[in-house]
């Protein structure tokens, strides 16, 4: 199987040189994802509203890897303020409550000064197996 690159569009990734998503095989590695919206380059100033933006994010370079949250084995958190990292619960608990990957939280800066989150992740497409239109 060949390496293949996920971009977005996102401007950063021109500018700074990196794919949203890289597929090396059934592993798909997700680029540290924030909580931008990358169609209208805006971002709330609401951590909580951030790691909603960059689930949606990170399960739309999934797709395109044809993965989903299911396969994620690792998950890491990068957030300036470790404060705000229990006001993300609920919103870690919808989209990876029943996946439970392994996760670790880093408190770092990030490179602008809005970002109140970043997540990075880890998955391993499994195999599925098609039946009629759907796959298991």
């Amino acid at each position: 199987m060949s390496r293949r690159l996920i971009s977005t569009g996102s401007t950063f990734e021109q500018a700074i040189g990196y794919s949203r998503a890289v597929v090396d095989g059934r592993w798909v590695f997700v680029s540290g994802t924030t909580g931008f919206d990358y169609n209208a380059m805006t971002i709330s100033d609401d951590v909580v509203v951030q790691c909603d933006r960059c689930f949606q994010n990170i399960q739309r370079a999934l797709a395109d890897a044809k993965c989903r949250l299911t396969d994620v084995v690792r998950v890491t958190y990068i957030l300036p303020d470790r404060d705000d990292f229990p006001r993300t619960w609920p919103v870690l608990q919808r989209y990876l409550g029943d996946i439970r990957p392994a996760a670790t939280m880093i408190v770092a800066g990030l490179s602008d000064p809005r970002m109140k989150i970043e997540i990075q992740v880890t998955a391993h497409r499994q195999k599925r197996v098609k039946t009629g239109k759907e796959e298991k």
